[in-house]
């Protein structure tokens, strides 16, 4: 594939362009500006809605917490990227610490920084929304053409190049057991094929919110505040009437400095399934069924590795090329999960392996001979899976509440199992699930034995996710959803939502392309009702 590659935020390229950039870590003055939108988060919700409302000539303002990063710093350095461009220099956990939560933050939101995987939303899911939790117009039919515009926006189709070790390890595994596995679409242009799709992009192959919606929206007149948090909505009534700023420093941290304030005709809010709700509950926003937070949905994540005779280098090739839905729709009532594989890098790497000292130094020594795998477990669908809640700490930053309930537990139990068969189909040598007190194992038998005698525990299982969802729900009914299927609040006029907090559940595939899809549609019936 040919390199597209080009930098519009290069120095070059920002001296020929009139483009309004505002920093909120080095502003010395606090500012009052007006425009016709404002939006709260510059991530997969936020970058495609700027796009589409500026196009359509309304002065948008774009607002993100995070830098203003480009390809000029991506470095390929995790020690570097992690502090820079993740919430908590990806760090954020769970309210109890059981869970990690690797997060973006930067222009771009978690577009800049995720691996691609790119997935139209299940039919399944659609179907689930509409019977159970009283949505319409979102239907797989409905859904296409916005699926199909972004696809073309975004050049997202199934990575064409064959599997990096890593993931081939996956499909051979699943295909000697005769389970199905599949390609994964993937959101790039001129991809080179590095690996390093966590840390930024270095030559712009990923289509992501930076490279792509954004910069067309600075071409049309938009605003970008960085460095900038919104600290809660200003309202005249029942409606919405701008929001209150607050800077932050170059640290990710608040500044004394009272940033301002803008006035708006409408507000977007798109700073994401934690993000978005806090914004509202620092606005003390109606909220007449107590919803708002409510109801948050990730894709709890665990992890097997295996250790192989060949050589692997899972931290080099694209980070995610092969899937497998076999145990994604279970027959039974358990949990659902999907099988991808994780990049494995070294920092990332480091918080996963057991071990301290020499023992951990082993383990390390095999990295470039390991294959991990990794299992989605599909929340929401189930009466025993009710998600968790995001709320606000003392000073007034959110936190989520996630309880780990039995049907998860006998969740992650079965996918440890399955993932572990199926790195032994591949020919590994030896197999450990990524739990505090598991072992390496040499064969099957011994395998599903520890399994056996595992703690199904938080804190003794290492669980992650790096998918948010939920706690600001759509749909027809105000006593079950926050905003309107149109994503418009029920209670507040000249209010929006297009993030992913606005999903019933989890969707059972990684998020990017439903939120694209959804805000897009979003976006262009606000833009035609604005217009009318």
């Amino acid at each position: 594939m040919a390199n597209n590659f080009n930098n519009p935020y290069s120095k070059e390229s920002l001296a020929i362009k009139n483009w309004s950039l505002i920093d909120g870590s080095i502003t010395q003055q606090s500012i009052e500006l007006e425009a016709d939108i404002v939006i709260v988060g510059t991530g997969a919700g936020g970058g495609i809605a700027a796009e589409i409302l500026s196009k359509a000539g309304f002065k948008v303002i774009m607002i993100e917490e995070g830098p203003l990063r480009h390809s000029d710093h991506f470095n390929m350095l995790e020690k570097e990227a992690y502090p820079d461009l993740y919430q908590e220099s990806a760090a954020r956990k769970t309210a109890d610490k059981a869970i990690s939560i690797m997060q973006g933050r930067s222009v771009g939101g978690s577009t800049t920084v995720n691996w691609t995987s790119s997935f139209r939303t299940p039919r399944s899911t659609l179907n689930h929304w509409q019977k159970e939790h009283d949505v319409k117009g979102l239907s797989s039919e409905q859904m296409l053409p916005w699926f199909e515009w972004v696809e073309k926006r975004l050049n997202i189709h199934p990575w064409p190049v064959p599997p990096n070790p890593n993931n081939q390890m996956l499909q051979d595994g699943l295909t000697k057991l005769g389970w199905k596995s599949n390609i994964i679409p993937r959101n790039v242009n001129g991809c080179a094929n590095l690996g390093y799709c966590g840390t930024g992009c270095p030559i712009n192959a990923k289509q992501s919110m930076l490279i792509s919606t954004i910069p067309t929206a600075l071409d049309h007149q938009a605003t970008l505040i960085s460095r900038t948090r919104v600290e809660k909505l200003m309202t005249n009534g029942d409606k919405v009437s701008g929001v209150e700023l607050r800077f932050m420093n170059d640290q990710g941290q608040l500044r004394n400095l009272k940033a301002g304030k803008i006035k708006a005709k409408h507000v977007i809010l798109s700073a994401g399934a934690i993000g978005t709700p806090a914004v509202m509950l620092r606005s003390k926003t109606p909220d007449p069924y107590n919803l708002v937070g409510k109801r948050t949905f990730i894709h709890p994540v665990n992890l097997t590795a295996a250790i192989y005779d060949q050589t692997i280098d899972p931290f080099s090739g694209a980070p995610q090329s092969v899937y497998s839905d076999e145990f994604l729709w279970p027959e039974d009532s358990q949990i659902g999960f999907k099988l991808e594989v994780p990049p494995m890098h070294p920092v990332l790497t480091s918080t996963m392996i057991n071990g301290f000292g020499e023992d951990h130094a082993q383990v390390f020594s095999e990295l470039p001979k390991t294959n991990a795998t990794l299992a989605l477990l599909r929340d929401g669908f189930h009466e025993q899976s009710q998600g968790g809640e995001v709320r606000l700490d003392d000073n007034l930053y959110p936190v989520l509440d996630y309880p780990i309930t039995d049907l998860l537990w006998n969740g992650f139990k079965k996918s440890y199992q399955v993932m572990m068969e199926v790195q032994f189909a591949a020919g590994a040598k030896k197999v450990i699930p990524m739990h505090r007190d598991a072992v390496f194992v040499d064969s099957w038998k011994k395998a599903q034995q520890m399994l056996e005698q595992l703690p199904m525990k938080k804190l003794r299982a290492k669980i992650f996710t790096a998918h948010l969802m939920g706690g600001a729900p759509l749909g027809s009914d105000p006593k079950s959803s926050i905003v309107g299927n149109d994503h418009q609040h029920h209670q507040l006029e000249g209010l929006s939502i297009m993030d992913g907090s606005v999903f019933p559940t989890s969707l059972g595939v990684n998020p990017q392309l439903t939120i694209y899809s959804m805000s897009a549609r979003a976006a262009t019936l606000l833009s035609e009702e604005l217009m009318s």
